[in-house]
């Protein structure tokens, strides 16, 4: 068995907030279990590496708990946090940054993960 997970979110953006919080749910449980755990962000799912954005967005209508909330357990966790370069390019304005913690990473990177029997992928 692995003990090594990518996760890919390219779903979840600003319009779709209730996509964001599964995969980071799924990250901090894979590295409960003593996983070795990545995120990679692609599509609109980069602007939650946006800085401010993802503190504004809920998972749910009563709004307990932000994506900000949830991406800072993640980052507490030391759980790699990666932006797509082409997502970035089309989907964060040339005025906003992202959070401090997002390295970048582009497609092949990812693809790399899902082509290596080390790894398992998981895509939202």
């Amino acid at each position: 068995m692995t003990d090594r997970l990518a996760i890919l979110i390219a779903s979840a953006g600003a319009e779709r907030p209730e996509l964001g919080a599964p995969p980071l749910v799924h990250a901090l449980a894979a590295h409960a279990l003593d996983a070795e755990v990545e995120i990679h962000f692609a599509g609109p799912a980069v602007r939650l590496l946006v800085a401010g954005v993802a503190d504004s967005l809920y998972a749910t209508p009563s709004r307990e708990k932000s994506i900000g909330d949830f991406l800072r357990e993640v980052i507490a966790h030391d759980i790699p946090l990666y932006a797509c370069g082409m997502a970035r390019a089309g989907w964060v304005d040339a005025d906003e940054a992202l959070i401090p913690q997002a390295r970048a990473a582009g497609a092949t990177a990812f693809v790399a993960r899902t082509l290596d029997p080390a790894w398992r992928t998981l895509v939202y």
